[in-house]
């Protein structure tokens, strides 16, 4: 007699796993472009010119022109949906890979690199709103494994400037072959991208950016907000600040101060790669405490770091916990989003990512400035000790699944094998 099979965990995804794929392609995308266009600052300064006051002012206006991007990614998404709106950002992205090798001077560089950040901003929102839409489909946590393969894109797009620096490569060519990489990835992903389906925008409602959100949802999403800039001032403030603490407060030669951001960013893409069956075992809220005690603890090493072995440790250490925060906060704005306003809420959220990247920059560079790097780095362990008192809003209570375009997926759990019912209990 054959046997029944075990029931399902969680529910079948509705959509192809190419489509997961494409929008996982777009976040590797994204990170390994900025990563390029980081670190070839050093490039962009001696071949056109830069003061390093003009440095920090192009860096700065990316980050504001960025959020403007990302509010132009919630009207565009109401026309051309959310991959219309990322294939678009992808190719001006590409665009300007290409304009910063064709620009003469630095008039014509920064301008570029302004345009550059209006991209950025729209495919970092356009990437999160594809996919958290896909992780509806799934029934289950997903995001952390679309932030893993930004962290990916990071780290090989660093190993590409440094390999072609290594290489004697021509700037023009550098910055071409990083377009080419963005446009043949675009090429393969834009046709796979999740697209508007009329059986979804039955069940959710159109994406109209209107009406009022109930008071305890806007309470929630504000707090994942704040939370989200928390994380990105510390994110960017170790991009930031860690081979110049590893150098002038600790007296690392300038190969070891290299290794605090690479262990950072190493353990991200490990805490980001588990994220996934982490939320799936222990749920979100345990996931994000987990991860501000880890951050705090990895924050405390730096700070108090005798040599560059500890500080390193602590940058490691920081890494296998703080960077789940990002894709926990997005994932649970899109299921509190009010139905039909999934898009507009991404997109508005995602501004706080350089609402946190202004901080990091503004905040824990001037008491650094002040006070010393290791006062600066005591400062960001004040601000994951903020993420822990937020930690809560990573329970928020869930949208209202009254009325004709309630979204079926909204019980949910992404705990795995529970699927709340319309009553609150337990289905499987």
């Amino acid at each position: 007699m054959t046997r029944p099979s075990p029931p399902s965990r969680a529910r079948r995804p509705t959509v192809p796993r190419t489509a997961r794929r494409s929008a996982a392609v777009a976040f590797g995308l994204q990170g390994f472009l900025l990563a390029v266009v980081l670190t070839q600052l050093p490039q962009y300064q001696e071949r056109f010119g830069l003061s390093d006051t003009l440095i920090v002012v192009s860096v700065v206006t990316l980050s504001v022109v960025a959020g403007t991007g990302s509010v132009l990614a919630e009207a565009l998404a109401r026309r051309v949906g959310s991959a219309g709106t990322l294939r678009l950002g992808l190719a001006l992205i590409a665009i300007t890979a290409v304009g910063v090798a064709a620009s003469p001077g630095a008039t014509a560089v920064l301008v570029v690199l302004a345009a550059y950040g209006l991209g950025l901003g729209i495919v970092d929102a356009a990437a999160n709103m594809q996919a958290v839409a896909i992780q509806h489909e799934y029934g289950r946590f997903i995001l952390s494994s679309f932030h893993a393969v930004w962290s990916v894109g990071s780290i090989v797009g660093a190993l590409f400037v440094a390999a072609t620096n290594a290489l004697d490569a021509p700037f023009v060519t550098i910055q071409m072959g990083a377009a080419l990489v963005v446009a043949a990835g675009l090429a393969w992903a834009a046709p796979r991208l999740l697209p508007r389906d009329p059986s979804r925008a039955t069940r959710r409602g159109t994406d109209s950016g209107t009406g009022a959100f109930p008071p305890e949802v806007r309470r929630a999403l504000i707090a994942l907000g704040v939370a989200l800039a928390l994380f990105y001032a510390v994110d960017f403030g170790i991009g930031n600040w860690s081979a110049l603490f590893l150098t002038n407060v600790l007296h690392s030669d300038g190969g070891t101060a290299a290794l605090g951001l690479a262990a950072y960013q190493c353990a991200a893409l490990v805490a980001r790669g588990c994220g996934d069956r982490a939320v799936a075992r222990i749920g979100e809220l345990a996931v994000v405490r987990a991860a501000t005690v880890v951050g705090v603890i990895g924050l405390l090493l730096v700070a108090t770091a005798p040599s560059p072995a500890v500080a390193i440790t602590g940058f490691l250490v920081t890494g296998l916990g703080l960077p789940v925060v990002a894709p926990l906060c997005f994932g649970i704005v899109g299921r509190l989003a009010p139905a039909g306003r999934l898009d507009s809420v991404i997109a508005r959220v995602n501004i706080f990512n350089y609402v946190g990247t202004l901080c990091g920059a503004a905040i824990i560079g001037s008491v650094a400035a002040g006070a010393g790097l290791r006062i600066g780095f005591a400062v960001a362990v004040g601000f994951v000790a903020a993420l822990t008192v937020l930690a809560s809003a990573f329970a928020a209570p869930r949208r209202s699944r009254t009325g004709p375009a309630a979204d079926p997926t909204q019980g949910i759990s992404f705990v795995e094998g529970t699927d709340a019912g319309p009553d609150g209990g337990e289905r499987r």
